[in-house]
This record gives C-alpha cells, structure tokens and sequence, in this order.
C-alpha cells in the first residue's frame, strides 16, 4: 500500500525496451516502404504489433498498481503533470499545422499575387496568377477543385462534438455523484456521439475525392485540408478509444468519488479535441 510520503518506484519492466524495439520497428518499416519496397510494410505492421501489445501490458500493469493501492497523492500529482504536459504538446502539434495554412494563406499566397516582397517573383514567374483563397498554386496542380460547404456536414459534425462535450461532463458529474448507471449511459453516448463524428468525416472524405475533386494533390488548400481534418480525426479515433477502456473500467468498478484520474484524463483529451475542432472550423470550413 502507499505511504503518504513515500513516492512509489515500480520495479524494473520490460515494457519501455519493448516499446523502443516496436516503435524502431515501426518507423524502419515505413521508411522503406515509402521509399518503394513494398514488402517492408509487413515490418512496418510488425511493428505496430509490438506497440499494441506494449500498450496493453504497460497500461494493464499501471490498472493493476493503482487498484491495488500502491498510489498515493504525490504519483497523482505526477499523473496530472504529465496530462498537462502531454495536452501542451498536442496543442503545439496543432498549433504548427494552423501555422502552417495561416502562412500559406494570408503571407505565401498574397506574395505569388505580387503583393509585398512578392512583386518580381509574381512578374516574372507567374504574372496571371490572382491572389485568392482557395488555391491549387500558380499551376493550377491537381486541376480544379470545389471546396466544401461549411453548412452541412462539418456543421453537423461540430453538433455532434459539441453534444460529447456535454455527455462526457454529466458523466463526469455522475462519477462524484456515485451515479453508476447515468455514468456509464452518458459515457457511452459520448462513445456513440465521436463514432457518427467519424462515420460523417469518411463520408465527407468520399465526397471530396468522387465529387468534388478535391485530394491531397489539390494544391496547399488540399494538403492543409486533409492534413489538420485527417489528424484531427485521428485524435477523435484514439479518444473514442480511450473513452471505451474507461468505460469497461467504469462498469467494473475501477473508480470511485474521489480517486478517478484516468477518467478525467480522458475526460480533458476529449474536450481538447472539441475545442481543436471549432478552431478548425472556423478557419477551414467557414473563412
């Protein structure tokens, strides 16, 4: 059982050197196949193998130490510190990629139309290119494209978001309260609410490919795109996730009114993600 005072060291795991081994595996893999061998795929999904069943390991062995006792205040506090830490990186992982279309669009773009610094390259390279927003580029890569409409599903699926939000705090509030079935109802339907988020985002991706040509190739609207929409849908993904192994852990007792950290853990991921997504919103679909 843990002291008060006395901070719990575990002792020596192999899940970090096996963790390494997956993750060297991993990006190994990839690189080779990027680079056209495509049978080092099959290493690349080995290791991710190795990381899945690093994760399962390590957080089951971090589950048991907590439900048998051996926490006290002072690993809380470092439990806290690093969430906070760890929602700090994704902010500035986030922030890079918003950077990077503020760039793109109100400097890079003004530029090729001749504004600013822009003047000669504009006169000179590409003097018919008109400064607007979207744009494919000076070279029209990818051909013509349509944009998509901000008022039907990325507006649905910020309601969806939003209503998460809200299910995940009364679920929250249902775990002080000792409230086991509103809990795990609520809980659930946060799990429901990021599923149909996901189900409508694989919708809308079919939608831009077939109809309005809009991909990757389009030019920088297309790779900023589906680069901060794709990865915002990969944290919604591994939130949904997180937030069905809380739930299991809800509907065995894991947590009680006081000690509940790996709920609120998850808790602050899922309401970062929603204030990612308005953010993403607002800049990519509605201005």
């Amino acid at each position: 059982m843990a002291q008060q005072g006395a901070y719990y060291v575990p002792h020596g795991s192999r899940w970090p050197i096996v963790g390494s081994i997956g993750l060297f595996t991993t990006v190994f893999g990839a690189a080779h196949w990027i680079n056209g061998n495509d049978g080092w795929r099959w290493v690349m999904f080995a290791g991710i193998a190795v990381l899945l069943v690093m994760m399962f390991g390590w957080f089951g062995t971090v589950i048991r130490e907590s439900i048998g006792g051996m926490y006290n205040r002072q690993v809380d506090t470092s439990f806290r510190m690093g969430m906070i830490w760890f929602i700090f990186s994704e902010v500035m992982f986030f922030g890079a990629f918003f950077g990077a279309l503020f760039y793109a669009r109100s400097l890079s773009v003004p530029w090729l139309g001749g504004e600013g610094h822009g003047a000669l390259t504009h006169d000179v390279l590409w003097s018919s290119f008109t400064a607007a927003w979207p744009t494919n580029g000076p070279q029209g890569i990818g051909g013509a494209f349509e944009t998509m409409a901000p008022w039907g599903i990325p507006l649905l699926n910020t309601l969806l978001l939003l209503s998460s939000g809200v299910t995940i705090t009364i679920a929250h509030h249902a775990l002080k309260a000792g409230q086991r079935k509103k809990l795990l109802a609520f809980l659930a339907a946060t799990v429901l609410l990021g599923a149909t988020f996901l189900f409508f985002q694989a919708h809308e991706y079919i939608e831009a490919y077939t109809h309005l040509n809009l991909t990757l190739q389009s030019g920088i609207y297309g790779s900023t795109f589906f680069m901060l929409t794709g990865f915002h849908g990969l944290h919604v993904t591994l939130g949904a996730i997180m937030l069905t192994v809380i739930w299991f852990r809800c509907a065995k007792g894991h947590f009680d009114k006081e000690h509940h950290f790996g709920f609120e853990a998850v808790a602050w991921y899922w309401h970062f993600v929603d204030v990612v997504w308005l953010g993403l919103f607002m800049f990519v679909y509605v201005l």
